[in-house]
């Protein structure tokens, strides 16, 4: 089986990138340990073990699927790039109001424009469809589904903590919101 570079290229930014964002983007309020309710520490844990059992999977051939093998690695490349430009014009639109754990910041307000006026949580959806691309990347059944399927649930298991937070600090308005928006798909869910 043919290795291809690009893979640990792109994933050595991307795991860059979220590294910088834990140290940086963290919030500075006591209060956000009691409403992250240890939801990024089960993400991180969920993330990590799940990539390095599904690339396991992916380098070993455990798994692989030799028919039209180069489409789902082409496919599986451009997920990423594409998942990440989403999480990073989420981030970029939320500007402050972002942290990487789940925390109402002092003058918070509900950012309903842009790419949130489609969907509540599109930091989350583009990176589930980055995860969704590195297993297809591997061209591997395991590796799609070792790496996505847990890391799908504990990013639901993050937005049922972060949609009671923000219910709690916003009540109607949030709910009026949500009424407006899915949280990862638009139109779909």
């Amino acid at each position: 089986m043919k290795s291809y570079p690009i893979i640990p290229i792109i994933s050595f930014f991307w795991v860059v990138s979220e590294i910088a964002l834990a140290f940086v983007k963290r919030s500075k309020s006591s209060a956000a340990k009691g409403l992250d309710r240890a939801s990024l520490r089960i993400l991180w844990i969920t993330i990590v073990v799940s990539i390095m059992i599904g690339v396991f999977f992916g380098v070993r051939g455990i798994g692989f699927i030799y028919t039209g093998r180069i489409i789902f690695y082409l496919t599986g490349l451009a997920f990423i790039v594409i998942g990440l430009i989403i999480r990073w014009i989420a981030i970029l639109t939320l500007r402050r109001y972002f942290t990487v754990d789940v925390a109402i910041i002092d003058e918070h307000k509900i950012i309903d424009r842009g790419i949130y006026g489609h969907i509540r949580h599109p930091a989350y959806a583009g990176s589930l469809l980055s995860f969704l691309g590195l297993g297809l990347a591997y061209s591997n059944w395991l590796s799609i589904l070792i790496i996505f399927i847990p890391i799908l649930l504990a990013f639901l298991y993050r937005i049922r903590v972060e949609e009671a937070a923000l219910i709690t600090a916003f009540g109607d308005s949030y709910k009026d919101y949500s009424a407006r928006t899915r949280r990862l798909l638009p139109g779909i869910f």
